[in-house]
């Protein structure tokens, strides 16, 4: 989960006297990422938010000890809490040494992570997207890039990791955060759903993987299975003992057991596996119920929906 901070700010106005009863464990892992402007500290939020982390932008580092001992909702399912901290706040070259001191002397599992990049890359950047630099006001680009760099190197040293981006796209830095995480914490494993639909319907627009299975037999063609659908028995069988469909459950199954480790390796937090057929009512509920089938077995988190089964 990740939250703005002006809801930070809300809830510590409304918890200014936080009960001790409900502090938060002093053992949760604590992230703080930092680092130059245009190196890529939002696509590291959203790494640790994949990998079960609640996560904060921008957050005023003041607040951090007041965060700290507020409930969370559904605390026992976080993997730890992540929070940007740069030069966007004003007071936070001021106040962060005192913060994070008194964190730390708190027993907390408290780790730094800064995001560094050539200068050349950060004018690529800031080019492509047209946003304005932090410390660039009244000044050039360039030299906005340079005071930063400067301003933020007593913290780069402080860092217990430092990450150039220069050379990483988007899924090359998710994937080296999400391995730091991974040391961290056991993560949460990759949830996958398995979707069945109808192609005259639209193909799911959240599907990762697709499947067309009409060129099996069509049960909706034979009288006595065309009202019953894909979880019935009688239409399981015939869909599911032709000799077509037991060839290409075992090549797709295959197929599957290949992936799925690639994925879950490249920090993927959900993995949608759509089949279709004509309606979505016959041939992909079965089949798709013979991939759940087979990967609820191997204690993946899984579920199935059946998106057209009624239509």
């Amino acid at each position: 989960m990740c939250i703005s901070p002006l809801t930070v700010v809300m809830i510590s106005v409304l918890y200014q006297r936080p009960n001790p009863a409900t502090q938060v464990n002093n053992h949760k892992k604590i992230v703080i990422i930092t680092g130059l402007s245009g190196s890529g500290k939002s696509t590291a939020l959203a790494a640790f938010e994949d990998a079960g982390f609640y996560c904060v932008d921008n957050m005023p580092v003041v607040l951090l000890p007041k965060f700290l001992v507020l409930p969370i909702e559904s605390e026992s399912d976080i993997a730890g809490l992540a929070f940007v901290m740069d030069l966007r706040e004003k007071g936070f070259l001021a106040e962060y040494r005192n913060i994070f001191g008194t964190v730390k002397r708190q027993g907390y599992d408290f780790k730094i992570i800064f995001l560094d990049a050539n200068e050349e890359i950060l004018l690529q950047r800031y080019s492509q997207t047209r946003r304005h630099h932090p410390v660039a006001p009244g000044t050039s680009l360039v030299e906005g890039i340079r005071t930063e760099r400067q301003l933020l190197q007593d913290l780069k040293k402080a860092s217990d990791s430092v990450i150039d981006t220069s050379y990483y796209n988007v899924h090359e830095l998710k994937a080296n955060i999400i391995n730091i995480a991974k040391k961290m914490t056991p993560l949460s494993p990759m949830r996958i759903n398995i979707l069945s639909f109808g192609f005259k319907y639209g193909i799911p627009i959240e599907s990762d993987l697709i499947v067309d299975v009409r060129f099996l037999s069509n049960p909706y063609f034979v009288p006595e299975l065309k009202a019953f659908d894909g979880e019935t028995l009688k239409v399981k069988n015939f869909v599911l003992q032709n000799k077509e469909a037991r060839l290409f459950l075992t090549k797709y199954i295959d197929l599957l057991d290949y992936l799925i480790p690639l994925y879950e390796k490249e920090g993927k937090a959900y993995l949608t596996i759509a089949v279709g057929c004509t309606g979505g009512r016959h041939r992909s509920v079965a089949i798709a119920r013979a991939v759940f089938d087979h990967f609820q077995k191997t204690g993946k988190q899984i579920e199935i929906t059946h998106r057209d089964i009624n239509q």
